[in-house]
């Protein structure tokens, strides 16, 4: 498999050093003793803010020994890339790309759209993104004047701007998951079958589980399931039973994604609430069993937006060892939303319009295991970007709705079967979608029980 080109562009390392002369006349407060933040921008793409440490003006270095959170983060495929550097003859720009820095003194917040904070300067840092597909380049690292003259003249902001290659394979399901499509591999104009995906109904007679899983892995994959999930009759309101599995060419299962726990209203509600949330458990093969490999969680937000939040815990292969959390977030569900796993260093900021990941609390610690350290935890292969889907999605006008895509780093993938897990993942999340509706309206028609479908007539 070939993967597509990708780029990460990261901003890092901010701080902001004001001598005390620089103090404006009209001001009761001096910068320096105020929080500060930015806004950072990069076009074409969802504005992102972070927290700026104020330096004492005698630091002639950027303090050493203090590991510094990601202030913000791009990625870029091919396209846009071309975009940016006008080689695209659509949407294209004579501009030449920058990071654009916006410094504000005060703490974070707006008012009717607007910065609520005093704008104290802005930081302009060319990218030249010719060679960055190939290899990592940093634009700037080090500190930088800012401010206008008699404007905070001696001000100056540091920052790392670097840019590095971060290839992707990118898979298309070639339709919804419950109508059990082939997935594409994508690269360019081209598209190459490599899986197929079995979408079914898991029986409630446990005489009859066995049907959802292969029969040569049934015995592991009944015990896991018991273990994890609820399958017991609920009274009231849920979908239960779904379950994908991911076929390699051959017709070889390869990954199975099973909802464990049904997703059930709350009572006297007509949601998922997220104090019981719905459970599938993503299963991949291993001595001639099915092994748990992780487990996602999710429910309707309680909100105005129409949101679903969702919690990825990976599951050790020791049962006693705790979850490991991944990501925890909330996605668009009538827009095109992103499921993200991201464990790049944490950011000092929250970035508009980007989902958070479980990189704000060490996605490579056992969660409540108070355990920080990268180093320290067999898991620690899952760092920086491990995937990305685009899911969920409103009905088109041809009645057609968005058929989920997934991207996955190529350092996740070894084999065959390390792709299919992310698909099944990737299936499991758009499906949560469907399984999160509120109760009063209708499900599609493939997500219904047979049995349902005969009520309904």
């Amino acid at each position: 498999m070939e993967p597509c080109s990708f780029v990460r562009i990261t901003v890092k390392n901010l701080g902001l050093k004001i001598p005390v002369a620089a103090k404006p006349a009209n001001s009761a407060v001096h910068p320096s003793s105020s929080p500060c933040f930015c806004v950072i921008k990069l076009r074409g793409f969802p504005l992102q803010n972070a927290v700026v440490p104020n330096v004492a003006p005698e630091n002639t270095q950027f303090p050493d020994g203090n590991p510094q959170a990601l202030a913000a983060s791009f990625h870029l495929s091919k396209s846009d890339m071309d975009r940016l550097t006008g080689k695209s003859s659509l949407f294209s720009s004579s501009k030449k790309p920058r990071i654009v820095l916006l410094v504000y003194s005060g703490s974070r917040g707006s008012t009717c759209g607007l910065n609520s904070g005093r704008l104290l300067g802005k930081i302009y840092v060319p990218l030249d993104l010719t060679v960055a597909e190939s290899r990592a380049v940093v634009f700037h690292n080090g500190w930088i004047c800012m401010g206008k003259e008699g404007k905070l003249k001696k001000s100056e902001f540091h920052l790392n701007v670097k840019a590095e290659p971060e290839p992707r394979f990118v898979f298309e399901f070639d339709g919804q998951p419950e109508c059990s499509p082939q997935i594409f591999q994508i690269r360019g104009n081209s598209r190459q079958p490599v899986f197929t995906c079995k979408f079914s109904f898991r029986s409630a007679d446990p005489n009859q589980r066995s049907r959802s899983l292969p029969p040569c892995h049934g015995g592991g994959g009944r015990r896991w399931l018991s273990s994890f999930g609820s399958e017991r009759e609920r009274p009231g309101k849920e979908r239960k039973g779904w379950s994908i599995t991911i076929h390699d060419l051959s017709g070889s299962p390869v990954a199975v994604a099973s909802m464990v726990t049904p997703f059930v209203a709350s009572p006297g509600t007509d949601r998922v609430s997220r104090s019981n949330p719905g459970c599938w458990l993503i299963l991949r093969p291993g001595d001639g069993t099915w092994k748990p490999w992780g487990r996602l969680e999710a429910w309707r937000e309680r909100s105005a937006a129409d949101s679903l939040g969702y919690r990825f815990e990976l599951i050790p292969d020791s049962a006693s060892s705790a979850g490991v959390l991944l990501a925890e977030s909330t996605l668009t569900c009538s827009k095109r939303g992103k499921f993200v796993i991201d464990l790049t260093s944490s950011r000092g900021g929250t970035p508009a319009g980007t989902p958070r990941s479980a990189a704000a609390s060490p996605g490579c610690s056992p969660r409540g295991s108070g355990d920080f350290g990268f180093g320290l935890f067999p898991y620690c292969m899952y760092r920086g970007f491990v995937m990305a889907a685009r899911i969920g999605g409103k009905v088109s006008l041809r009645g057609k709705r968005t058929a989920p895509m997934a991207e996955v780093s190529v350092q996740q993938v070894n084999c065959t079967e390390d792709a299919a897990v992310f698909i099944a993942l990737a299936a499991a999340a758009d499906l949560s979608v469907e399984a999160c509706k509120l109760f009063s309206e209708n499900l599609r028609k493939d997500l219904c029980p047979p049995q349902d479908l005969h009520s309904r007539s």
